[in-house]
């Protein structure tokens, strides 16, 4: 074999090998980024959408959209045009405005994963803001949060526009965490 034919031997063997050696990287980063995806969370795609515009659908087709302003493990804040809505996280069904970033999976920190809805619920009540409530099957209740439990509330139904006050409140109600689809507060 002359040098020229050698140098092209080799030059043919170096040709294929990077070929190999980049076709290996190609499928090694595929199979990382898969399993990287796999291991998000809803809560990961969302933590970047913070202030930025969502449009949410719950069940019964209720629709929230808005700026996402807060949210922890579980549930969301939106601020609409009226006022904001808590939604638990359970019950979202599609949500649009996300973009191609995501968090990494764990970074809210401890605090914010332990920050849970009836966290979110207990500050209404502790406020005695007047709320609507709005359950997964639309069930409207428009009055005051009194006690938040383990995995029930109970809102003390009054007219929308009156404190809650003893003669104004028509019944209490109690209601399955569960079955909470929004909580609209002006």
């Amino acid at each position: 074999m002359t040098g020229d034919r050698w140098e092209a031997l080799f030059a043919d063997l170096e040709g294929e090998f990077s070929a190999a050696a980049a076709a290996d990287l190609r499928s090694e980063v595929a199979d990382r980024t898969r399993r990287e995806y796999a291991a998000l969370r809803l809560v990961d795609r969302l933590r970047p959408a913070l202030d930025h515009y969502v449009r949410l659908v719950l069940p019964a087709e209720i629709l929230v959209a808005g700026r996402l302003s807060d949210m922890g493990s579980d549930w969301l804040l939106v601020a609409e045009t009226n006022g904001s809505a808590l939604v638990p996280l359970a019950h979202v069904r599609t949500v649009a405005g996300l973009g191609a970033v995501s968090a990494a999976p764990g970074s809210e920190g401890r605090v914010a994963a332990a920050l849970d809805l009836r966290h979110a619920l207990r500050r209404l009540a502790r406020d005695r803001a007047e709320v609507v409530l709005t359950t997964v099957d639309r069930i409207v209740v428009s009055g005051t949060l009194d006690r938040i439990g383990a995995d029930f509330v109970e809102i003390a139904e009054h007219r929308p526009g009156e404190p809650r006050r003893k003669g104004s409140v028509r019944q209490v109600l109690t209601v399955p965490i569960a079955a909470i689809g929004v909580v609209r507060a002006g």
